[in-house]
């Protein structure tokens, strides 16, 4: 591994977590930096802008459709009146297609100011009435003893947040971006009607907004949280694998200040792995913020407790992106966009739960982004530790403080023979592909050689051209010869 002399840490400027409208709230990614509530006025002017542009065009065709029919009305009979009828039915689909753009996108939708909406809504909810769980009868019982003491504010808020359930009932076939935006109207339209005509506090309604939340998203939880028709599943996928082919990444690349050789450090590293990793079995999105931010109390402690001083932002965030790539939280990015569609805006504006849930956001932009350059090494170690040809080095055991606990140790002495063995046995598999490569080359070539000789020299069996004859056919002198001798047998 080969590390520069000059190392640098991971640092985001505090006012790159702002608004970029200047406003003064956190931002987010997901809302292309802005807070909730500039992302709104944006979201709305463009779609004001939609509907403009789509009514221009509407009535451009229309006026063209106009002159075409003038110019060709010399034509009588009964091609006037087809083209007649023609172009009234174009007419009609283009005004009928203008108005539903103009449904799904005006600011008509929203619930409380529409009227045919709440008449809608009147009609029983069988579906959601059946579907009802141990949690989410326990948290309808808390959140009716909650509004009793209100007495009839209590009593108008659960009204409307019934009225509103039944009506997201029938929006289910819309986006999820378009349920998202009359929940977060919904949250404002009764936050603001608590303190214009209830007189509520703020502080109290705050708590009544973080109860309705509460109330509505345990209900709605199984139809918002990573629906079919988005594509959060399939960037959980993404960012996990991410997270698994990062596994090699050391604190030491991060710059991380958190010495996990001191037992209480090590704890506080393994309580905010598991908070960040039950964020995922909470409903409520304000629970879920309570887990990242409990996950970010852990680290803040932790880097306290290594450096001996209270920690800054600059040692947050590196700390941060450490314990993600170590915990790789289960479907992380369906519940960071869950958190920003459908919680309360003025948590993740303001408060420590914005600025942690803000951090949290930038933490993984940056491991989708991250680099050999990002951690200090050359693309070459980069690339080979991606791929798992290998992985860096650990730390050596004479270089551990005499209070290291031993399992700790062995366990990294044991990890760096692992990193040996896999090494030997990637130079092993490498010369058997040679020997292979060679030992077919070889074959080849004799092969090779032998064709080439047999073509060059062919053999050739001729066969004989005529019949064998006895040794003396040829002599003429045969019949001059003695005859040949007799066996004889003598008396004795």
């Amino acid at each position: 591994m080969s590390l520069k002399s000059e190392r640098r840490g991971i640092h985001v400027d505090q006012s790159e977590l702002l608004c970029k409208k200047g406003c003064g709230y956190y931002g987010n990614p997901a809302w292309q930096g802005f807070c909730s509530k500039c992302w709104r006025e944006e979201y709305h002017k463009a779609r004001q802008k939609q509907i403009q542009e789509d009514w221009e065009l509407a009535e451009r065709l229309q006026r063209e459709e106009e002159e075409a029919f003038a110019s060709s009305h010399s034509s009588q009979g009964a091609q006037s009146l087809t083209f007649s009828k023609f172009e009234e039915k174009k007419t009609n689909e283009k005004t009928r297609k203008v108005t539903t753009v103009k449904k799904f996108f005006s600011a008509s939708s929203r619930v409380g100011s529409k009227k045919a909406e709440i008449q809608e809504a009147k009609a029983p909810s069988p579906s959601i009435n059946r579907q009802t769980s141990i949690e989410t009868d326990r948290v309808s019982k808390e959140f009716i003893e909650f509004l009793k003491t209100f007495h009839k504010t209590g009593q108008e808020i659960y009204k409307q947040t019934k009225m509103f359930l039944d009506t997201m009932h029938y929006k289910r076939d819309l986006s999820i971006e378009e349920q998202s935006e009359c929940t977060q109207d919904f949250y404002q339209n009764v936050a603001e009607r608590m303190q214009t005509r209830g007189k509520v506090p703020p502080e109290r309604v705050e708590k009544i907004m973080d109860q309705i939340e509460k109330y509505i998203m345990t209900r709605l939880y199984k139809y918002v949280f990573c629906p079919e028709t988005t594509d959060d599943e399939k960037k959980d996928l993404a960012i996990q694998k991410r997270i698994r082919a990062l596994h090699w990444v050391t604190p030491q690349m991060l710059c991380v200040p958190v010495n996990e050789e001191i037992s209480e450090v090590s704890d506080m590293a393994v309580k905010a792995i598991t908070d960040i990793i039950e964020m995922d079995s909470q409903r409520v999105p304000r629970d879920k913020l309570a887990c990242i931010t409990r996950c970010s109390k852990h680290i803040f402690n932790a880097v306290k407790i290594s450096k001996n001083e209270p920690a800054s932002a600059d040692d947050f965030l590196p700390t941060l992106i450490y314990i993600v790539l170590k915990g790789n939280p289960p479907r992380l990015q369906s519940n960071i966009q869950y958190i920003t569609r459908f919680c309360n805006p003025s948590r993740l504006m303001t408060g420590e739960d914005g600025y942690y849930f803000t951090n949290l956001c930038c933490a993984v932009a940056f491991i989708e982004k991250l680099d050999a350059q990002s951690l200090n090494l050359s693309q070459e170690d980069f690339d080979r530790y991606m791929s798992g040809q290998t992985s860096p080095r650990k730390q050596e055991s004479e270089n551990w403080s005499p209070d290291a606990c031993l399992g700790v140790k062995q366990m990294y002495k044991n990890l760096d023979l692992l990193s040996q063995l896999n090494e030997r046995q990637e130079r092993i598999m490498s010369e058997a592909r040679k020997l292979e490569k060679d030992l077919i080359e070889w074959t080849d070539g004799v092969a090779k050689e032998v064709q080439d000789i047999v073509e060059k020299y062919p053999l050739e069996i001729k066969p004989p051209n005529q019949s064998l004859a006895a040794i003396d056919s040829e002599n003429v002198e045969n019949d001059k010869l003695p005859p040949p001798l007799q066996p004889q047998v003598y008396a004795g």
